[in-house]
């Protein structure tokens, strides 16, 4: 293709497992300017439309100033003040996200999606179909501009975490590939912060030990980092020597169904905290109720509105960052629920017991403890609730006429900051 920047580190040999990870080059911002054309050369950020909005997604155009994704508002507006800012259109995004995947499963029905953008397929079975991983990538890559007008970057190695590094390396619009015997060529100069899991607070720990390459981690004393680190040492070390065998998951067991919003302004008035805590749980009932679970434990998330010191925010560079204290308080239940009116007076009587006594500016609701409805151990004199068929028959009309066909008298908040995940239940 065209313009693909291509690489393949090392000699060619077939492992017997190749892992693809595929990730759409500034996704939402792409779309926006195939949509729209008059967009196109422009930096186009999409979010960050009100004060306390994030980027969701910048164009390589916008990035040129350094506008990234989760970049606060403010900031992007500081370093591109002539930028287009758009309000995101999520259900957009989802129906080309399904496009994206239709097309995933042309190479595999291994597929363990990320998010909206990104993926990691198991192609081991598909190679030889294909004439090899390279071809097959570079198929893969025609495709997806064939079908969407869109840029994918892909990256192909023996395990996942090398896949998604050498994505990351080849964007924009990248195809590498990395067999085994390359490995560690291209893991070890890297820095260590490039590693999953080591975020700024542990790259900062292990900087201080004199660990700052991805070689050096791979080659230093297991037994002395582990009294420095803790019990992640040998994790970390064998993640240093591209050592994964983690399994493409292509139906990963939930483990909790949550919906959260920020606030334009902050909130202290309890009908406000009440029908937002009513919108999140009629959404957290309605995924769990779409894919066959219920849960026993209720989880309120509340983030303060009145900031305490600053967090520095060495690795992106961005300077000080104000830290909001964040409160979670949980409540679990004698039997499992997908009940959207348990799950709010759940929340609301955990708000009560919180004695938020200041404006917050987040507010979360989630249910884990997750139990599938196909394994529900039925009572001999059990009396359907009227609440078992309400929440069915609430979802079939909303299914068929959309979510704001009906619904309880609560208006939803707006999404300040809209989820890049792939939420089930969706």
């Amino acid at each position: 293709m065209a313009g693909t920047r291509e690489r393949a580190y090392g000699p060619r040999v077939s492992p017997d497992r190749w892992i693809l990870h595929a990730d759409m080059d500034a996704f939402y911002a792409s779309i926006e300017q195939r949509d729209n054309p008059e967009l196109r050369g422009r930096p186009v950020i999409v979010g960050a439309t009100s004060p306390r909005g994030v980027v969701a997604a910048a164009s390589y155009e916008a990035r040129v100033f350094g506008v990234r994704s989760a970049m606060p508002g403010f900031r992007a507006r500081e370093l591109c003040p002539d930028g287009v800012y758009l309000p995101s259109r999520m259900a957009r995004y989802s129906e080309v996200s399904a496009q994206v995947h239709e097309v995933f499963a042309e190479f595999t029905p291994a597929i363990e999606p990320l998010a909206l953008d990104e993926a990691f397929l198991d192609i081991s079975g598909s190679v030889r179909l294909f004439g090899g991983a390279l071809a097959l990538a570079r198929r893969l890559k025609a495709r997806v501009r064939e079908e969407t007008d869109l840029v994918v970057s892909v990256g192909v190695a023996p395990s996942k975490l090398v896949a998604k590094i050498a994505c990351t390396l080849g964007k924009p619009d990248g195809l590498l590939l990395v067999p085994p015997g390359a490995v560690r060529w291209m893991l070890d100069p890297l820095p260590v912060r490039r590693l999953w899991g080591v975020g700024p607070v542990l790259g900062e720990r292990l900087e201080r030990l004199g660990i700052r390459s991805t070689r050096q981690l791979a080659d230093c004393d297991v037994d002395q980092l582990r009294r420095s680190i803790g019990d992640r040492a040998w994790e970390l070390v064998r993640m240093a020597r591209g050592e994964d065998r983690r399994a493409v998951e292509s139906e990963r067991v939930p483990k909790s169904y949550g919906e959260e919003n920020t606030f334009e302004h902050d909130v202290s008035d309890r009908d406000t905290v009440t029908a937002t805590l009513t919108a999140h749980a009629e959404a957290v009932a309605r995924r769990v109720r779409r894919d066959g679970y219920r849960g026993r434990t209720v989880t309120l998330k509340i983030k303060l509105g009145r900031a305490r010191g600053a967090r520095i925010a060495r690795v992106r560079g961005d300077g000080e960052e104000p830290r909001y204290p964040l409160l979670t308080r949980s409540r679990s239940l004698a039997e499992p629920t997908d009940d959207a009116a348990v799950i709010r007076d759940i929340a609301v009587a955990l708000w009560d017991a919180a004695g938020v006594t200041e404006p917050v500016r987040l507010l979360g609701v989630s249910l884990s403890g997750l139990e599938s409805r196909e394994h529900e151990q039925l009572e001999l004199f059990h009396a359907a609730r009227s609440s078992d068929r309400l929440g069915p028959a609430l979802d079939a009309i909303q299914a068929r006429f959309g979510h704001k066909a009906i619904g309880r008298a609560v208006a939803s908040p707006d999404k300040i900051t809209p989820s890049m995940q792939k939420k089930r239940g969706e």
